[in-house]
């Protein structure tokens, strides 16, 4: 076993030697003298090079975007701007077609001209009479109203928080999720030890404390009536009353918790006192 050791060696480190030899002379104009491990270490640093010089573009330039998880602030707040853009252009755009169409009917004789009050009220009638409805519609459409008339829960504890930009908490793994009939009102994510607990939008913390039961607690109070909570965390970086930023870091993922369980962060989002699902907002 040990001779062929040697031997694999000492094939592998034997040199060849490379001629360039003028064909007239006859004379050895240039030689090289090369092994299978300069071959191969040679190879093995263009490889690296390559590997270093593909990071660095990736890394340095606005091509790091384009992978997953890397998208920065700036760019996702521009994309959730011009998709509000193109929403209000698509919503003036259809306006202006009824309004075009109802003068036309006007010239046409269809809509009569005294019946006419506002150029706004002549747009909007348009859209509603466009269609009529038919009795079933209308049917469902009173028995609808009557069943929402007292239903209270279904005005104020659906948060009108679209198309704001809401960052996820850590990363991680959902383990646990919302589920208000059994009284769960956050979702669990399973991650590494003191990985960064970000705040998920502006705001001020409220609440920055220890429970025997959730361990270190913090809370953040946003706009539009929204109150992040998060669970189970090891030390916390804020104190109640400082501004955090959307994405900033307000504590890190506890080692474990008292009972036991791995290392996860508990993460709520209430609305006006009422729990919220945040994964309908929130990609994890």
């Amino acid at each position: 076993m040990g001779n062929r050791r040697r031997l694999f060696w000492k094939n592998f480190k034997f040199k060849y030697k490379i001629t360039i030899i003028n064909e007239n002379t006859l004379e050895e104009v240039a030689g090289l003298r090369v092994s299978k491990m300069n071959g191969l270490s040679v190879l093995l640093t263009l490889l690296a090079v390559l590997f270093l010089v593909a990071a660095c573009i990736i890394a340095f330039t606005p091509l790091r975007n384009y992978l997953p998880g890397y998208m920065n602030s700036e760019v996702r707040m521009q994309i959730v701007k011009n998709d509000l853009t193109v929403d209000s252009l698509r919503e003036v755009m259809n306006r202006q077609h009824l309004y075009i169409m109802n003068i036309q009917d006007i010239f046409s004789g269809k809509v009569r001209i005294d019946s006419v009050r506002t150029l706004d009220s002549l747009t909007t009638a348009r859209a509603d009479t466009l269609m009529e409805r038919t009795r079933r519609e209308e049917e469902f459409r009173h028995q609808y109203e009557e069943r929402e008339k007292y239903n209270l829960t279904s005005i104020s504890s659906q948060p009108d928080i679209n198309g704001l930009l809401l960052y996820r908490p850590t990363r991680g793994l959902v383990v646990t999720k919302f589920d208000e009939e059994r009284q769960r009102y956050g979702t669990d994510i399973a991650a590494s030890p003191n990985e960064s607990v970000l705040a998920t939008m502006d705001g001020t913390v409220v609440v920055s404390t220890y429970t025997a039961d959730t361990g270190y607690l913090i809370a953040v109070q946003h706009n539009q009536d929204l109150l992040s909570l998060y669970k189970y965390c090891g030390p916390l970086l804020k104190n109640v009353g400082d501004r955090v930023k959307g994405g900033e870091a307000i504590a890190v993922v506890a080692s474990g918790t008292a009972e036991g369980n791995a290392p996860h962060l508990h993460f709520e989002l209430w609305f006006k006192g009422h729990p919220v699902n945040s994964e309908k907002y929130i990609v994890y």
